[in-house]
């Protein structure tokens, strides 16, 4: 979801302003449900700048019966100032999990806003009525925004809770945990939930990563408010209580002060022997730093890109232009071209541009000899190539001598490669009859690609 709104253009380019987090809720959604309440989710669709099409953007997750929605999952946008940034917000209740549109059971309206008038509004908080549904209330979504900080820290935490208030009838308390950051006006935005701990009045939650922009933006003294509840199946969770704490807080890990009371302000209110409705303790705390591509490359990191082919012959006669081995007089064929895509790029951050290329699934001259990781450039010693010009070279030569055979097996060449690289990052391409599929990482020593 981290992508800029505007259209593309590399001789035109805006460098944003800055980025904004949008966070949603609804209230009052329509009903359509029969035995349960609906389970919303909300969709946003971003207009582009020249061709005024709208396309989908990101999805909020969905949240099971209720009609008055708090999701914790964001919207991330670039803020173009002189740009008027047209975003529409659909709203569906999901029966099926299918992340196909036509598949989700009922409209529940939409709305149209910019992200201007988003940012715009009093205290960064816009509510709009839904539409769409002639005749019917629809209700309405809220949108807050905030400015996203540079902070790229990680934290990781754990909590615990003693003697929480029983809420259940025939049994204990299912408890969970959701995080909220203040604003500036007294409000505060949802910022994430734990896990349901069922049938007990100590749980033990899962430990759980989140940035810390998200806790708190950058401001480390910000108030950080966590409610507690008890989970029902029908959405009309019980409010067992609240506390207070900060970022700073738990930054200081395990101590006394980081034992919160859990308080319940109507029960204070009416018991005067009301003491709290439980305690939550934070059990760990730790924080790391989330390092980008950027930092990893400016830190000395080189990418070897290394190629293998696939040579069987499933891939057609290359004399035939139905073969992704043709070799047309006028324009690369499906390995060419996926080569240079992705070639091009690699070789920015390689520092020597020598690739080692190889083929398998073919028989080599001159005895007919099949084999499963051959140097393209017919040195067994040396199976390097300068440059992408310098693969394609090689390709193009071991089209014209070897014969296309199979069966397809991978384990040789990616052995082959993997032996010298045990401390080198290195790209594997295994281009064969689906080459558009892009990139996939498989390991954190060897990073093989695969384009298949």
């Amino acid at each position: 979801m981290m992508a800029s709104i505007g259209e593309f253009d590399p001789l035109n380019n805006i460098v944003p302003a800055t980025k904004i987090e949008v966070t949603v809720s609804c209230r009052d959604l329509l009903h359509v449900d029969t035995f349960s309440k609906s389970d919303p989710v909300v969709v946003l669709y971003v207009q582009g700048i020249g061709t005024k099409e709208w396309r989908e953007f990101g999805r909020t997750e969905v949240i099971d019966n209720t009609l008055n929605p708090n999701f914790v999952r964001k919207f991330f946008l670039d803020f173009f100032f002189e740009e008027k940034q047209n975003l529409r917000f659909d709203v569906y209740n999901v029966d099926s999990r299918s992340s196909n549109i036509s598949k989700f059971k009922d409209f529940l309206g939409q709305t149209f806003c910019t992200l201007g008038e988003i940012i715009g509004s009093t205290g960064g908080r816009l509510e709009n009525s839904l539409s769409g549904i002639p005749g019917k209330k629809l209700g309405a979504i809220i949108f807050t925004a905030e400015e996203l900080s540079n902070c790229r820290d990680i934290a990781t935490m754990q909590l615990c809770a003693n003697k929480l208030d029983k809420k259940d009838f025939f049994g204990k308390s299912d408890p969970f945990l959701v995080f909220y950051r203040s604003n500036e006006d007294g409000t505060f935005t949802i910022c994430h939930k734990t896990e349901v701990v069922k049938n007990t009045l100590n749980p033990v939650w899962q430990p759980f990563t989140i940035p810390v922009r998200a806790l708190c933006n950058g401001d480390y003294d910000r108030t950080v408010k966590v409610d507690v509840y008890d989970w029902d199946r029908d959405g009309s969770h019980d409010f067992i209580g609240e506390f207070t704490t900060s970022y700073r807080d738990f930054s200081r890990g395990q101590n006394q002060f980081n034992v919160y009371e859990v308080l319940n302000p109507k029960k204070k209110g009416k018991k005067k022997k009301y003491i709290n409705s439980g305690t939550v303790t934070l059990l760990s705390f730790k924080v790391e730093s989330e390092y980008t591509f950027v930092d990893f490359i400016r830190g000395g990191t080189q990418l070897n890109f290394t190629v293998a082919i696939d040579f069987t012959a499933s891939n057609g006669d290359p004399s035939q232009p139905t073969s992704l081995h043709y070799m047309n007089p006028y324009q690369m064929n499906a390995y060419a071209m996926a080569l240079k895509a992705v070639g091009d790029i690699i070789q920015d951050y390689d520092s020597d541009k020598l690739f080692p290329a190889y083929g398998f699934g073919a028989k080599l001259p001159p005895d007919g000899k099949i084999s499963h990781a051959f140097p393209l450039s017919g040195d067994n010693e040396n199976p390097n190539c300068v440059g992408i010009e310098g693969v394609l070279e090689a390709y193009f030569q071991s089209l014209r001598t070897v014969q296309l055979y199979g069966p397809t097996n991978f384990s040789p060449v990616i052995n082959q490669v993997a032996r010298p690289s045990q401390h080198t990052a290195t790209w594997l391409l295994d281009m064969s009859e689906h080459w558009k599929d892009l990139i996939q990482p498989r390991s954190q020593t060897r990073i093989h690609a695969t384009l298949s």
